[in-house]
């Protein structure tokens, strides 16, 4: 969505943190992880307790998740324990291995689930609220000539289902031993979401029974797609790869995408990642559809009026081709920063921006977060407007001891609104201050 590039992701503490994006606990580390503190939540205070440590033994690795909130009332805030998931992702997620490797999985909350390239799926979240946390599974094993990455965003509801397959014919061969050329991958991929809404393009709220009624629906929205992925350097600190991408959405439009990504390992003192796209678009097609904030833009109901992905996928028309890139750096293990910024040239609102970064020192005496996205953004003057389409979070703290930090912290985030079923229809804004206290520590088996 935009000629110049730099993406964010959101450290949001209802889902998604700095710590998940930019560190990873090593084999036999653990951290005990805890807060509390104050938080008003659209004015009104909430005394809150979080607790959220994590371990890793060997290739296992698990992390828990407890909050709760008591308003000045004396009651619990109800949206944390409304559900029977919500006592569920008490355990955030359990893991085995990492992304990349010759087998993981993990089952829990999703964080930054990709497939491929990420032109049908990349950076999605299948937990945008902390209010409506959500139990999926990412499945990925490597044979060395075949494997596939999997994905299923939700076990308590209908929900996205991915799955890529990819072979690399030529280690079948003796040409398998041959540099480059050797490693070429060649896959295909289905991903599908499964959930009622998320071909609604038109409905009304039945003033009886205060239940969403659909009356104009697509059914479910179902992408396959074809990708080339030709490794060109690769070294223990440089790695360079090309690809090249087709989708199609069923019953809409297709796409290409050209692309290349940079790896660079500067010994710990200047780590780089970065990822520059051509995308060729044709109408009714919306590259990376299952993105970041797709749980909140697949439905919505305001005023009366359904807000939804699929709308915005008919409106596509003549958008045009665009340029998308990401850049990761990381500066002596302190400093990370990691953005994106993409727009299509022929389409107005089409920005779609992620920032985020985290400067944390181990040894020292203050910590600095913060995360931002956006996306829909309509021109430079809309680009940093905290709406409907964008999340926020920025922390500052200081540690008065090594385990401990004194911290404020400020959250736009969201939380859902449910019909007379109780079913999620929506999602508002809701903006969060909370003075922290909060306690780390790290662990070492």
């Amino acid at each position: 969505m935009k000629k110049l590039f730099l993406i964010i992701f959101l450290s949001a503490f209802i889902g998604i943190n700095a710590q998940d994006m930019f560190s990873t606990l090593k084999q036999n580390e653990g951290m005990l992880g805890g807060g509390t503190g104050v938080t008003w939540i659209d004015g009104q205070p909430y005394y809150h307790l979080r607790l959220f440590p994590e371990f890793a033994f060997s290739n296992f690795g698990i992390g828990l998740d407890f909050k709760i909130e008591v308003g000045s009332n004396g009651k619990i805030r109800s949206e944390n324990f409304n559900e029977f998931s919500d006592y569920l992702s008490i355990i955030r997620y359990v893991r085995y291995g990492q992304k990349g490797d010759p087998f993981y999985a993990r089952l829990g909350a999703l964080d930054y689930a990709t497939l491929g390239h990420g032109s049908i799926m990349y950076a999605y979240n299948n937990s945008p609220s902390y209010d409506k946390r959500t139990i999926g599974l990412a499945l990925d094993a490597d044979f060395s000539e075949f494997g596939f990455e999997s994905v299923y965003s939700s076990f308590g509801e209908s929900g996205v289902l991915g799955i890529r397959g990819y072979v690399r014919p030529l280690r079948f061969t003796d040409l398998g031993s041959i540099p480059i050329i050797g490693s070429l991958e060649v896959g295909a991929t289905y991903t599908g979401d499964l959930n009622d809404n998320s071909g609604v393009l038109a409905g009304n709220i039945d003033p009886l029974s205060g239940n969403f009624v659909s009356t104009r629906d697509t059914g479910s929205v179902n992408i396959i797609g074809l990708d080339l992925g030709l490794p060109i350097v690769r070294t223990s600190a440089f790695n360079l790869d090309l690809y090249f991408d087709y989708v199609k959405i069923l019953d809409f439009g297709s796409g290409t995408t050209a692309g290349l990504k940079m790896g660079f390992n500067g010994l710990g003192l200047v780590d780089v990642m970065a990822k520059l796209e051509r995308r060729f678009n044709g109408d009714n097609y919306i590259p990376s559809y299952f993105s970041s904030l797709y749980e909140l833009e697949r439905f919505q109901v305001s005023g009366g009026a359904v807000n939804s992905k699929v709308q915005q996928l008919l409106a596509a028309q003549s958008v045009g081709n665009g340029f998308y890139g990401e850049l990761l750096v990381s500066l002596l293990g302190t400093f990370d920063i990691v953005g994106s910024y993409q727009r299509l040239d022929n389409d107005s609102k089409s920005g779609a921006l992620h920032l985020a970064t985290d400067v944390s020192p181990d040894d020292g005496s203050f910590i600095a977060k913060a995360g931002y996205d956006k996306v829909r953004i309509q021109g430079e003057s809309d680009m940093f407007k905290l709406d409907d389409r964008s999340y926020f979070f920025i922390e500052f703290g200081y540690k008065p001891m090594s385990y401990m930090i004194v911290s404020m912290v400020y959250h736009w985030t969201y939380t859902p609104v449910r019909d007379a079923d109780d079913n999620v229809i929506d999602y508002a804004p809701q903006k969060k201050i909370e003075p922290r206290i909060s306690f780390v520590m790290p662990l070492d088996f």
